[in-house]
């Protein structure tokens, strides 16, 4: 007797959670945390109990869907400190990192959020921060970041990044990239010969009603 295990449940079941994790991290990158855990298993195809089964928790299920993302951050911070000049290893981070986050706003509010984020994720950023404070340390001390930056500055410069709104993802990350150039700028140590800016990118206004 042969056995058809193409659909097997164990088969169904890992489908079942590439799928939600697929539409998850559709849902959190183009609207931000809010997406409901209902919401999910609806573009899923799958029932909520489905979804539950798989991620217990939403924390759960952002601390898979943002495990990709963290590591590259970290991947990014690894190759700024490896940079034999400090400084522009630190400029290559705050370049890469508001470029990634403008791409992802799931990932940039969590990132920058005391919202309760997974445990697992929360440490990844402490340890990353930790590392790009050391950045730091070593650009001011080579002369190229103006001695009053502290960490704090960089959360700032994420959260603005993370208010760009544009029509698409491909816009927001040229966006984020002359944001990017205008940050560094003001925060070298001393006046230099200023670098031209990433072309200009045309925002849509806000509505005000």
């Amino acid at each position: 007797m042969t056995h058809d295990l193409s659909h097997s449940p164990r088969s169904d079941a890992r489908d079942n959670r590439k799928r939600i994790l697929a539409v998850a991290r559709t849902a959190f990158a183009e609207q931000g945390l809010d997406v409901a855990m209902r919401e999910i298993a609806r573009r899923a195809e799958v029932g909520p109990a489905t979804v539950y089964r798989h991620f217990p928790t939403k924390e759960a299920l952002l601390t898979e869907v943002f495990t990709e993302q963290m590591g590259a951050c970290a991947a990014v911070v690894k190759e700024g400190l490896a940079h034999p000049d400090p400084w522009l290893g630190f400029c290559l981070v705050i370049e890469k990192f508001c470029a990634m986050h403008a791409g992802d706003r799931g990932f940039a509010a969590a990132f920058v959020s005391t919202f309760p984020v997974p445990v697992d994720f929360a440490v990844a950023r402490d340890r990353t921060l930790g590392h790009i404070a050391e950045l730091a340390r070593r650009a001011k001390a080579a002369g190229g970041l103006r001695p009053d930056f502290v960490l704090e500055d960089l959360v700032m410069v994420l959260m603005a990044n993370g208010g760009i709104r544009t029509t698409s993802p491909t816009t927001a990350v040229a966006a984020a990239r002359r944001f990017a150039a205008l940050l560094i700028q003001g925060m070298r140590a001393e006046p230099a010969a200023v670098a031209p800016l990433p072309p200009a990118v045309r925002l849509p206004l806000p509505v005000v009603i």
